[in-house]
C-alpha cells in the first residue's frame, strides 16, 4: 500500500525521520554538490530533501503522485507542488535537468512506465538520483517507516532496471545504518552508527541512493535480408538538379 502524505509528513516531523532527513541530504549533496541554474524536479515525496536546492537552482519543482495525496510547499512563497499522475508528468520534453526520486519507485504501479516518463522530460545529459529501500537492509522490514512500504530493490535490480529504460547508471551508494527505533538512545548514536555502517558494512545500509544519466543514442536501420535498402532522398540537391538540367538537350 502507497504511504498516505499525511503519514509521510509525520514521519519527518518524528526524531526518526528527522535523522533520516539529515542523513539523506548530506549524501544527497555528496551527489549534486553544485546545481546554480539547473531546473530540479523532486518526484513522490521529496520536499524534505528539496530546500537547500531552492535559492540555487534556476526552478525547484515538486510533483507528487494522485494515489498519495499533495500537501502545501514551502509553507513561505507561492507553492511549489503539484498533483500528477505519474504516467504522464506534466511537462514537455527536455524540460528538467535533474530528477529525485524519493518514495516513489517502490510504490509505483509501473516502474517502467514511471521511469520512461522521467527519461521523457529529461534534457539530454540529465541526471536521475533514486532513494529506494535497501533489500537487504533493516528499514526494509519494518513498516512503521515510509521505507518499509511497497516493493525493496537490490542494487544489481535497479541497474538492470536502468538499463531497461534507457538510463545508465553511474554512481550508488547505501545510506541509513541506524536501526530504524524511535529510543532515544539510538537516535543518540545515530551519526556513530552511520559512520560505522558506511565503513564496515557498506551493502546493508537501510536506503540505497543510485544515480544515472539519460543518454541519447543514434538508431541504426536494420537491413531487410536478401536485398539492400536504398534510400531515395525527398528533395534533390540544387547543385544536382542544375547539373542535370544544363545537361539536357
Amino acid at each position: 500500500m502507497r504511504p498516505d502524505v499525511i503519514d509521510l509528513r509525520e514521519f519527518y516531523d518524528s526524531g526518526l525521520g528527522q535523522i533520516a532527513r539529515r542523513q539523506l541530504r548530506r549524501r544527497i549533496r555528496a551527489f549534486w554538490p553544485d546545481e546554480a541554474g539547473l531546473r530540479l524536479l523532486g518526484l513522490g515525496y521529496a520536499t524534505p530533501y528539496l530546500r537547500g536546492f531552492m535559492g540555487e537552482s534556476e526552478r525547484v519543482l515538486a510533483f507528487m503522485p494522485a494515489a498519495q495525496g499533495v500537501v502545501h510547499w514551502p509553507p513561505e512563497g507561492p507553492c511549489a507542488t503539484a498533483l500528477i499522475d505519474e504516467a504522464e508528468l506534466p511537462l514537455p520534453d527536455y524540460s528538467i535537468d535533474r530528477v529525485l526520486l524519493v518514495h516513489g519507485l517502490e510504490n509505483a504501479d509501473n516502474v517502467s512506465v514511471l521511469l520512461r516518463e522521467i527519461w521523457r522530460v529529461l534534457a539530454p545529459g540529465g541526471r536521475l538520483l533514486m532513494v529506494v529501500p535497501n533489500r537487504r537492509g533493516l528499514w526494509a522490514r519494518f513498516e512503521h517507516t515510509p521505507f518499509g512500504q511497497g516493493r525493496p530493490f537490490s542494487q544489481p535490480q535497479l541497474s538492470r532496471l536502468l538499463r531497461d529504460t534507457l538510463f545508465t547508471p553511474t554512481q550508488a551508494v547505501s545510506a541509513l545504518f541506524v536501526p530504524p527505533s524511535p529510543r532515544r538512545f539510538i537516535l543518540r548514536a545515530a551519526a556513530a552508527l552511520e559512520s560505522l555502517g558506511q565503513r564496515w558494512w557498506p551493502r546493508f545500509g537501510g536506503v540505497l541512493l543510485v544515480e544515472a544519466s539519460k543518454q541519447i543514442y543514434g538508431l541504426v536501420p536494420e537491413r531487410r535480408r536478401g536485398r539492400r535498402r536504398r534510400l531515395v532522398p525527398a528533395i534533390r540537391p540544387v547543385a544536382a538538379h542544375r547539373a542535370a538540367t544544363s545537361s539536357e538537350p
